[in-house]
């Protein structure tokens, strides 16, 4: 099959489906039933946002002296929020997204989007709202809070996408820095959890994925609106 001219792949868990703070809250819950280890803003900024699960867990681990092991948390953690994605992922698929899709995509843009939800336990929910106007991808993803540099490439494969005319979504400082990495440009989506970070080098910045800010998407990928 011929690859689409131009993409858009969306990183869904961390612009769509408040996954900056499902992930907090997931971390804060595993972390303290674990060893009672305490978690909060400072903790998850200086040892976890945008670094790979294990790595943070290893330097939290050695600061607060736990015997427990950061490489079995490092597939815990992940896990945990795995299934509390499972739940989150369609019930975050309301009218303002539904217009950025459909606004993007009757400009003839392949949409893909990534989550490290279920595939399978997401996708009646997607078939419903969008039908084949959006291909999922399952991103299994080590890294806390956004997408690695192959994780987007990973995601363009899927979606049949030349990664250069491509543009990632994120929701992460890291996932900006990844993307162009990954030769791609970007699109970053902020909410209040994630507003310290680094966004520099994104193309735009919005505060939610709608029929307004696909028209900043269209931009920047060069075709009229």
């Amino acid at each position: 099959m011929a690859m689409s001219k131009k993409g858009v792949v969306i990183d869904y868990d961390f612009t769509v489906a408040g996954g900056a703070e499902l992930l907090f809250t997931t971390a804060g819950k595993f972390l303290k039933k674990l060893d009672g280890i305490g978690f909060d803003s400072a903790v998850e900024a200086k040892y976890f946002a945008g670094n790979p699960y294990q790595a943070g867990l290893a330097a939290l681990f050695a600061m607060v002296k736990t015997k427990k092991t950061p490489q079995k948390a490092a597939r815990d953690l992940p896990a945990a929020f795995k299934t509390a994605l499972n739940e989150a992922v369609p019930a975050a698929i309301g009218a303002a997204f539904k217009n950025f899709v459909n606004a993007v995509t009757d400009k003839g843009v392949a949409v893909v989007i990534s989550t490290r939800a279920n595939v399978n336990a997401v996708k009646p929910a997607f078939d419903q709202a969008f039908g084949e106007r959006v291909v999922l991808h399952e991103e299994l993803s080590d890294c806390y809070g956004a997408m690695r540099w192959d994780s987007w490439r990973r995601a363009c494969i899927t979606g049949k996408l030349r990664h250069t005319s491509t543009l990632a979504v994120t929701g992460a400082g890291a996932g900006v820095k990844s993307a162009l990495v990954a030769g791609m440009g970007s699109m970053a989506v902020v909410n209040e959890r994630v507003a310290y970070q680094d966004f520099g080098g994104a193309s735009a910045v919005v505060d939610q994925l709608s029929g307004k800010t696909a028209r900043k998407a269209l931009q920047i990928l060069r075709i009229p609106v």
